[in-house]
């Protein structure tokens, strides 16, 4: 299935040189955190139940075309966080749902679209210290003689992106997370 409205969005990204994004998407009765992360391979499009325990990621291939198709287990959360129940006269799949979406994508994002990182960790939970959320510096391995833990470079490249992991992977430095937001900074590429 092509998500044609994909097209301008990366458009509007690739100029304003941003790699992810947050917006919102409402249907029936759920709110969505979306995100797109055009720095992973393939794409990624995440959308996380606002308020609920539940996300789900699809791949989004070559031409913005994604599978449609959702596990069991999702499927069934989705559509009870959507307030549906079976009808043979009202048919719902996750096409329809994806469908839907597509309509609602935004054309144009500025950096105001641009997640923080506990917007994406609030999501990712599957990583190291997962209650950790909130960026707060970096630190280099190499003053300690010690090498960044495959852990804390797997949170990085969740959270943060690629660009970051690749860094913090090649100057051998970690990430460093705190669950105070008061200690939180604005982050950056070490």
């Amino acid at each position: 299935m092509i998500l044609n409205n994909l097209k301008p969005l990366f458009k509007s990204m690739q100029d304003n040189k941003i790699k992810r994004v947050r917006f919102p998407f409402s249907m029936a009765n759920a709110v969505f955190d979306v995100f797109f992360f055009v720095d992973e391979r393939p794409f990624t499009l995440m959308f996380g139940a606002k308020g609920l325990n539940f996300y789900f990621e699809v791949p989004v291939k070559n031409g913005f075309d994604i599978d449609p198709i959702l596990d069991n287990n999702v499927y069934n959360t989705l559509c009870k966080i959507l307030g549906l129940k079976y009808d043979p006269n009202q048919k719902f799949s996750p096409r329809i749902f994806f469908q839907e979406f597509d309509k609602k994508i935004p054309h144009n994002v500025s950096a105001q679209n641009v997640p923080k990182p506990h917007h994406v960790a609030t999501y990712r939970k599957n990583v190291e210290e997962n209650d950790k959320i909130f960026f707060m510096k970096w630190l280099d391995n190499t003053i300690q003689s010690h090498d960044v833990r495959p852990e804390n470079l797997e949170k990085t490249k969740r959270i943060l992106g690629y660009e970051a992991y690749i860094r913090c992977k090649q100057k051998n430095i970690s990430s460093c997370w705190t669950d105070n937001e008061s200690k939180a900074v604005d982050f950056y590429l070490p």
